[in-house]
């Protein structure tokens, strides 16, 4: 039988099994930044623009992340979405430890939320909607402005509980720092 021929695995959607199928979607890296009593930020892959007219965006954030509350409250985010060669941002703003603006050369958009460097895009929103959805938020952003960085680079992608698609065959990673820090 050949690869697309073979029979797909049907299993409950159980939260293990949620995560190895939706695996197979490869999805963009992003870090959301906004701004508390300090800057905050969360690697986020949940990520999509939902409508042209307005301008509209979405991300999903984990009811347990603590940036998240501080962005809520602000009512404005900037979406930084990453190039594949930014695996120091990701891990920075992926891990719930250590303070993630130390030592970054970041600067204050016009907005008041950070901007990180080097990113591919950045997208400026205010919270426009927020829905409850299980254990996250979908937050819905009405776009502000939008900036692009030329040169054109190409994105930090997640696959397969795994950045990048080169070893497409392989299984999904066990619990990956993302995975385990909650996103969000």
């Amino acid at each position: 039988m050949s690869e697309t021929q073979q029979q797909p695995v049907v299993s409950e959607p159980t939260a293990v099994e949620m995560r190895r199928a939706m695996g197979y979607f490869a999805s963009g890296v992003t870090v959301v930044t906004g701004h508390g009593e300090e800057p905050v930020g969360f690697a986020c892959q949940s990520f999509a623009s939902v409508s042209l007219e307005p301008p509209l965006v979405m991300f999903c954030a984990d009811h347990k992340g603590r940036a998240w509350p501080d962005i809520r409250r602000s009512g404005r985010f900037t979406v930084n979405v990453l190039g594949e060669d930014q695996d120091e941002l990701c891990q920075r703003f992926g891990s719930s430890r250590g303070r993630k603006y130390d030592g970054l050369d970041w600067e204050l958009s016009r907005w008041g939320t950070p901007s990180l460097p080097g990113v591919l895009m950045r997208v400026h929103a205010e919270v426009e909607a927020v829905h409850v959805a299980g254990d996250h938020d979908v937050v819905i952003g009405r776009v502000l402005e939008l900036e692009t960085t030329p040169p054109w680079r190409q994105p930090m992608l997640f696959f397969r509980g795994r950045f990048g698609v080169e070893d497409a065959d392989s299984a999904i990673a066990p619990n990956l720092w993302g995975w385990g820090d909650h996103w969000g």
